[in-house]
């Protein structure tokens, strides 16, 4: 999603460090991944410094504020956009609102890191992924697990690959969660399948056939997707199994069949500081995209490539 001629960030008059050596980031929202992860991996990263952060609830702002380094907290998810020394921002909104906060980030003149899935849908992704392009700005959906050496060494070390089959469900309690109500994005599949999907095509490619069922909630006429499995197809005949779930203990596991052996990784989608922060590996490459100019790690094509197979899925499961 980037370009040749991506702007030069401005020097800043009067300050001891300018973007050449650290990005300014903003931080829409509160959200326990920003809370836990992001902002953590930012804050220690090398290129990368704190600058604004604004939440819905001003209170919660203030308080993320007072444990890390930021500048400034701000009133408004707007008023981190205007903020001239905000060169980035990371989007930690619920799925519903990624494309309007990207869209509007975007058109601020900022770089854009955003949660996973990208979208709502692969209409929403090729618009987002558009609109970096013409802005000459990044965009980069946070698989921060791509970033991680141990799957990086296992996808880098494989040789033709026939089979794979990846997993991540944990129970989902507390009804009032987000990821229960469809309208905000809710469900098993974009929750955690995105992984599971995007796992599955870094490793085979796109998918020709699509086999998909939901478990669904029973007692919600719109209730959400509970559990999501997949059988995908790909034109080399090599197959993956994927199985995403809100109703099952912790399981995280990907299993990779190739012609000289099996390969298998426990937590592939989560193990952090293992010495390795992922996260902090991702923000760093983000980060080193804008200094440096160059294409970010993962492109929005093969974003809204996750996204078309999460709807093929989707529209396959829904009508069964």
């Amino acid at each position: 999603g980037s370009c040749d001629a991506i702007h030069r960030p401005r020097r800043r008059a009067g300050r001891g460090r300018h973007i050449a050596e650290r990005v300014g980031w903003g931080i829409l929202g509160a959200a326990w991944i920003a809370r836990r992860a992001v902002i953590p991996a930012i804050e220690a990263s090398r290129n990368c410094r704190l600058v604004s952060i604004a939440s819905r609830d001003p209170d919660r702002a203030r308080e993320v504020a007072s444990s890390h380094e930021f500048v400034r907290v701000a009133a408004s998810y707007d008023a981190v956009l205007e903020d001239v020394d905000v060169d980035a921002v990371y989007i930690p909104l619920t799925n519903d609102l990624h494309r309007t906060w990207t869209l509007r980030a975007l058109a601020a003149g900022k770089h854009v890191l955003c949660e996973k899935p990208l979208a709502m849908n692969a209409v929403q992704a090729r618009e987002m992924a558009d609109a970096a392009q013409n802005a000459r700005l990044h965009l980069m959906e946070a698989f921060m697990y791509r970033f991680h050496p141990r799957v990086r060494a296992l996808v880098q070390s494989l040789h033709d690959p026939l089979y794979v089959e990846a997993s991540f469900g944990f129970r989902l309690e507390g009804r009032e969660n987000y990821r229960f109500d469809r309208s905000l994005g809710g469900g098993a599949l974009l929750d955690v399948g995105c992984y599971t999907v995007n796992v599955a095509r870094w490793i085979l490619g796109e998918p020709d056939e699509v086999f998909a069922r939901y478990r669904r909630e029973t007692d919600r006429a719109d209730g959400v997707d509970l559990t999501a499995s997949a059988l995908l197809h790909f034109a080399s005949g090599a197959t993956a199994s994927l199985w995403a779930s809100f109703e099952s203990p912790e399981d995280q596991a990907l299993l990779v069949i190739d012609r000289e052996r099996t390969h298998r990784l426990d937590q592939p989608f989560s193990a952090w500081r293992d010495p390795d922060d992922p996260y902090q590996l991702m923000v760093e490459s983000f980060g080193d995209s804008i200094i440096d100019n160059r294409d970010v790690a993962i492109s929005t094509s093969d974003s809204v490539a996750n996204m078309r197979v999460l709807d093929e899925i989707r529209a396959v499961a829904e009508e069964s």
